[in-house]
């Protein structure tokens, strides 16, 4: 396999947006609940820098994100991680590249505490956080909707050892 990753284009756009299309139909990737935003609206809020794309030749086999949680500037270097494989290409240890890749990224733009909430029933994707040195800091029960039901999330967290340790 010969992998390779890069900063999100708007050329991706239409494979990013069927895998998070994907990722929709499961119920449990993400409150989106509908057809994913426009390519504009769903970038506007992420770091750029971080915002990659993984592939092999011209087919994009998953992306992640991180989006700052807060413009306020205490909070400049916490963000919220968001991870998408296409379905074809799961268990192949895409995610974890993907992960991997996106913390290098988060530290080498000064972010030092990564999140992510994620739905319980969701657990590889719990897994692969936790393996990659994320802990669990809570449930965050009832915390929003799908379709009129109420669903929790496990409120994961990494702390970097390289930014922000002074």
């Amino acid at each position: 396999m010969n992998y390779s990753f890069r900063k999100t284009t708007k050329d991706d756009w239409n494979q990013i947006k069927s895998i998070y299309k994907a990722g929709i139909a499961t119920g449990n990737a993400t409150f989106e609940s509908q057809a994913p935003p426009s390519y504009e609206k769903w970038l506007s809020k992420a770091h750029l820098e971080c915002t990659l794309v993984l592939h092999e030749g011209n087919t994009i086999l998953g992306w992640c994100k991180l989006s700052p949680v807060s413009d306020r500037t205490v909070y400049v270097g916490v963000g919220e991680v968001s991870i998408y494989v296409h379905p074809n290409s799961k268990g192949k240890g895409i995610g974890n590249l993907l992960l991997q890749l996106l913390i290098k990224a988060s530290e080498e733009h000064g972010f030092w505490t990564l999140q992510a909430s994620i739905f319980p029933e969701n657990i590889a994707s719990i897994h692969l956080h936790q393996k990659n040195g994320f802990r669990e800091v809570g449930i965050r029960e009832r915390i929003g909707k799908i379709d009129g039901v109420w669903r929790d999330n496990v409120f994961l967290e990494r702390r970097s050892v390289l930014v922000g340790m002074n």
